[in-house]
């Protein structure tokens, strides 16, 4: 039996440490790069009397019925149809490719982890913030909307100053392509009187929580590993240490977190159907634990480097068992 895993050519090294982490584990896994998907991939879906459904790469060939286990990672259909073909023929071949492996994707028997439709739901994050607030988890006091005078009122409500973010993945590309991604801000009083924007986009915004450390906690199944990182060390990484993530790289340390955390931590995937997540989670410098999110598919490849959590072998052993 196989273990397939759903990506595409330009993910990053979590693919092979995984691949690597089923190999050692007696297992075998096909890679399915889905932005060579309709272009240098083929699929045959072939249901009669008898059933056939197969994936070709090059000269590798997968049939889909032996496929044990499903890793559904990363997503870019269609991405080298080219861009010369006319607007709309090309919409609609991406638009084709799409159902065709999203329908291909629901039907494998095998285990998933994690469902598409759980991956779905669980990337609401207003979802979860009510969630995680009915299990009892500490999560930050936060508005979304496109209301400017809402805005004006949360910032009173928030002493400690608040932050603005994203409830979606978003970058900005500039005119040699490079991306430039929008992280977590603070928000001056200079910026409350420049809020006609909200009439087109709303915001989310976030009451500031003081930092003693940042967490990311990685969940596999029952399994709860975590790390913690000095973010306030480098004074770009205060509000989000992703900015200065390459300088904190080698500054990541294991962290335990409370046993009631994991319980609840737990719960919360728990709700949402989901075997793997990325947790970020702040504490303060009066040891409350306050959650932010959970990323169904978020990273986790250097916290194998620094500080060694075995993430991939984990990962392998449920998509195994």
């Amino acid at each position: 039996m196989t273990v397939l895993i759903i990506t595409h050519s330009q993910d990053n090294e979590s693919i092979p440490l995984v691949i690597q982490a089923i190999e050692a584990q007696g297992g075998k896994a096909f890679r399915f790069d889905t932005d060579r998907f309709p272009t240098e991939i083929t699929l045959d879906v072939y249901y009669a009397k008898s059933e056939r459904v197969t994936l070709s790469v090059e000269d590798q060939t997968l049939d889909l019925n032996e496929v044990s286990a499903v890793w559904y990672r990363r997503i870019a259909i269609g991405s080298r149809i080219p861009d010369s073909m006319d607007k709309q023929l090309r919409q609609a071949s991406l638009k084709e490719s799409r159902v065709t492996i999203d329908g291909m994707i629901a039907s494998i028997k095998g285990f998933h982890l994690d469902p598409l439709p759980n991956i779905r739901r669980a990337e609401n994050k207003q979802l979860q913030l009510r969630i995680a607030r009915d299990i009892g988890l500490d999560t930050p006091r936060t508005l979304t909307t496109n209301n400017s005078v809402a805005v004006k009122q949360f910032a009173q409500e928030c002493k400690e100053g608040m932050i603005t973010k994203m409830l979606s993945s978003f970058a900005i590309y500039d005119e040699q392509g490079q991306e430039k991604v929008v992280f977590t801000n603070p928000i001056s009083s200079k910026d409350l009187d420049n809020l006609d924007g909200l009439r087109f986009c709303p915001m989310t915004f976030q009451e500031k929580i003081p930092k003693a450390l940042e967490l990311r906690t990685i969940i596999v199944g029952k399994r709860v590993l975590t790390a913690a990182v000095d973010s306030q060390a480098l004074d770009k990484a205060r509000y989000d240490w992703r900015k200065q993530g390459i300088a904190l790289l080698d500054a990541w340390e294991p962290y335990t977190l409370p046993e009631d955390v994991e319980e609840k931590l737990l719960k919360l995937m728990a709700e949402f159907g989901l075997n793997y997540g990325a947790i970020d989670i702040i504490l303060t410098p009066d040891g409350r634990h306050v959650f932010l999110e959970v990323n169904p598919v978020g990273e986790f490849f250097w916290l194998e480097r620094c500080p060694g959590l075995p993430i991939s072998e984990a990962i392998a052993q449920v998509l195994q068992n």
